[in-house]
């Protein structure tokens, strides 16, 4: 059920950017026009140009997150959620993304939570992601209703989660490699049964536009590394603080990857190490068959700070083109 993960592998390293409402706007405070003024504006050109530049094989992007803002339009999310006007951008991010960054072999790869925004009570509520057994970890916003009939593993949220996913995965088809599920911190109540939904159904949904594309779930900071279920193809790999050593290119038959922050937390500050140790770090885990990605800020026109381009740029060698 895997998919071919040799590319990735090969890729060795690549960038990832938190593109959010929360980091370039005002979160849960920012309006749709506002939020259209700020993704009309970035430049996906002078972006594709930087990746290119530091040698970039792939790039992840956020589609959205906890605000419940999106870069990309999405008629299955707005017909759900009936928020108007709609939370999700006119334009297409992710669409002109690829657009700039196929022609340079660079790979664009998505995020997205598992969940509902956790800060827009309506769409809480009209997905139908209300648990009973809540956490701050889930919904870091209180106040929402409890919405009769909602079972334990979510079953209805789920249905309709996929469908979204669906929609931009058609949408975007093989333009789009890879996708990377945030926070499945739930997994024995939510995804891991034998009938849907389920891990296997959730990433048939990702994959509904492109059967080859990669996909992981996170299941939070966990050292060592682990994978969650044999249908995500790379482990999502999140850490913080602490640097695993690689094990070797699998992890329960899927590819050994890791997603950490060169700023001083996701998508801020400025950087927090050296180049020599993310150059050291980097080549370390490549050596041993494994796969890393760097989060990096980004403003809200595309551009990635220079002093982040220039930690970036001490891995060219490292990583080869496709």
């Amino acid at each position: 059920m895997r998919s071919d993960t040799d590319w990735f592998k090969t890729a060795g390293w690549g960038v990832f950017t938190h593109y959010l409402a929360e980091t370039v706007a005002n979160g849960e405070n920012t309006t749709p026009e506002e939020w259209n003024r700020i993704v009309n504006q970035f430049d996906v050109e002078r972006l594709a140009r930087q990746l290119e530049e530091v040698g970039a094989v792939y790039y992840f992007i956020t589609i959205g997150q906890i605000s419940g803002y999106y870069c990309s339009p999405n008629q299955t999310y707005d017909s759900l959620v009936g928020i108007k006007p709609s939370k999700c951008s006119r334009r297409d991010l992710i669409r002109d993304l690829y657009t700039a960054l196929n022609p340079l072999g660079i790979k664009l790869m998505v995020y997205l939570p598992s969940h509902a925004p956790s800060r827009d009570l309506t769409a809480i509520e009209r997905l139908k992601c209300t648990p009973t057994w809540d956490a701050p970890i889930w919904n870091l916003k209180k106040g929402y209703k409890i919405v009769e009939g909602i079972d334990e593993r979510l079953s209805e949220f789920q249905r309709n989660w996929e469908a979204i996913v669906r929609e931009w995965s058609t949408r975007w088809g093989k333009n789009v490699h890879g996708w990377w599920f945030d926070g499945c911190y739930y997994a024995e109540k939510m995804y891991q049964h034998s009938n849907p939904p389920n891990f296997q159904s959730f990433a048939a949904a990702a994959k509904a536009g492109n059967p080859d594309s990669l996909v992981t779930f996170n299941p939070g900071v966990k050292v060592p590394v682990i994978s969650l279920t044999e249908y995500e193809d790379y482990t999502a790999g999140e850490i913080s603080l602490a640097f695993p050593v690689c094990p070797g290119r699998w992890v329960n038959g899927a590819q050994f990857h890791i997603l950490g922050y060169l700023g001083s937390w996701w998508g801020k500050g400025k950087p927090r190490f050296s180049i020599e140790f993310v150059y050291g770090y980097t080549k370390d885990l490549i050596s041993k068959e494994g796969v890393i990605t760097w989060d990096v800020p980004i403003a809200g026109d595309g551009q990635i700070p220079q002093p982040f381009i220039e930690q970036l740029k001490s891995l060219k060698e490292l990583g080869s083109k496709i």
